[in-house]
């Protein structure tokens, strides 16, 4: 059983994620990385339909990244350590 950071859940359930304790942590990065290509996706589309200029795409990339840290932050990390309770038993 992996054991998510506190603060690792709350990002997630930021983006509606809410997981299971089985849920494994690789599937809820590939399910964040899923969310944040479709965002993207749809911010390339509305800059092609002149919805915004060209020159708007960059910073508004860089505002979707930041919403989108998880991806940054190695799978590995998202784990908490050991329960110490855990070890005396």
């Amino acid at each position: 059983m992996q054991v998510l950071k506190p603060e690792i859940l709350e990002a997630l359930a930021e983006h509606g994620l809410r997981p299971n304790l089985d849920t494994p942590a690789a599937l809820l990065r590939e399910q964040i990385n899923d969310l944040y290509r479709i965002e993207i996706r749809k911010l390339r589309d509305r800059c092609r339909a002149g919805e915004f200029a060209m020159t708007e795409l960059a910073p508004r990339v860089v505002e979707l990244r930041k919403r989108y840290m998880l991806l940054s932050i190695p799978v590995e990390q998202w784990l908490a350590g050991p329960d110490p309770n855990l070890a005396k038993r």
